[in-house]
């Protein structure tokens, strides 16, 4: 008999215990290795450091939040796939932070069949903002947003032979749509319009063709490893143009690959750097308790992200499901990440539209 009750009360306590180590599964697939792979890690590890310290405080509802994320060496196919597995076999309640534009385009399919929920893709497509996709949410601004806001920049301060080069895919045609908007309103025409294939980029023709036009800046829209080799081939051709990219290269990575060529190239952003925005102060606290450096504008991106994950996952009450984060992401109405609201609803699935430029300083560091 007092066998019994010990077991009866060691079963009990199993069972009372069992909700504190349960955890709350949040698939990823992006490029943690291949021509994105620096800022997708910052971009990662700016996402773990809000998630640590909300799992460290007990998690959500006495759950851990674990991500499972998946190299897809940005390969979209590849993407898919992984997709495919975190939904099907890891049976994750969210997908996140994901990374690229064809890439978020192959896994729709697989959102919309399993009405699973995608937060804070690693993308500014058009194609995630309108039409609205039912199940992406996202936590930053348009690309189209960002190219235009640089050329009309460009513009602004005088300069008005501006070359564009582009890779070819969805991205690339993306950020063209919006940096020829910007050429519209500014009354220009770009010098020199050239694309790039994304799987094999060779800026052996290009980057003469962009020197010879006589361009006084040049915006590159591609990744990674493939605008370092386009700025490169730019400088050796012996233009001395300035050189314009994305926010999806705005990671302290990036900076490193480009090397020599860092200093004065001007890169937009779609989260802010300055400590005037409590976001970029409580990232920049956390990570400088934890010994690491001050957060890149990749890192608080995903900081961001993880924020409205969190948030939605505390809002879909307990044990969330799918529908319920569903439910609750579409009921954010100017959530505070920090200085900057993020609203959604059934027909808007934009989040933030902040947009602004920095320029890399001489000491490696992005500057507005």
């Amino acid at each position: 008999m007092k066998t019994s009750k010990l077991l009866l009360a060691s079963l009990l306590g199993l069972w009372v215990a069992a909700p504190l180590h349960a955890q709350i599964l949040i698939g990823q697939t992006a490029g943690f290795t291949g021509t994105v792979a620096a800022g997708v890690k910052e971009t990662t590890d700016g996402a773990k450091l809000f998630i640590d310290s909300i799992n460290a405080k007990g998690g959500v509802g006495g759950q851990q939040i674990e991500l499972i994320s998946m190299d897809d060496k940005f390969d979209p196919k590849l993407s898919a796939e992984n997709a495919k597995v975190l939904i099907e076999e890891k049976n994750v309640v969210a997908l996140f932070l994901n990374r690229g534009t064809p890439h978020s385009q192959a896994i729709i399919p697989l959102l919309n069949k399993h009405a699973v929920p995608l937060i804070a893709p690693s993308t500014g497509a058009m194609v995630l903002h309108q039409p609205v996709q039912k199940h992406v949410f996202n936590v930053r601004a348009t690309y189209q947003r960002e190219a235009e806001k640089a050329v009309v920049h460009l513009a602004t301060i005088g300069i008005t032979k501006i070359a564009l080069v582009y890779v070819d895919d969805s991205f690339g045609n993306d950020g063209l749509a919006g940096a020829q908007k910007g050429m519209a309103e500014a009354k220009l025409e770009a010098v020199a319009l050239e694309k790039f294939d994304r799987a094999k980029p060779d800026f052996s023709k290009i980057g003469p063709t962009v020197a010879k036009s006589g361009a006084q800046a040049a915006l590159l829209i591609g990744s990674g490893a493939a605008v370092v080799d386009g700025v490169k081939a730019i400088r050796e051709a012996g233009s001395n143009c300035q050189i314009v990219t994305l926010s999806n290269n705005a990671s302290g990575g990036f900076i490193k690959s480009l090397g020599a060529n860092a200093r004065g190239v001007i890169v937009s952003q779609v989260f802010p750097q300055s400590f005037n925005y409590m976001l970029v102060k409580e990232a920049s606290d956390m990570a400088r308790a934890k010994g690491l450096p001050e957060p890149s504008p990749a890192a608080l991106e995903g900081f961001a992200g993880a924020k409205v994950l969190v948030e939605a996952l505390r809002r879909a009450g307990n044990k969330p499901t799918r529908a319920k984060i569903q439910a609750a992401l579409e009921t954010f109405s100017k959530f505070d990440l920090g200085g900057l609201e993020v609203s959604f609803s059934p027909a808007d699935h934009t989040g933030l539209n902040f947009s602004d430029l920095s320029i890399i300083t001489a000491d490696g560091r992005f500057r507005r």
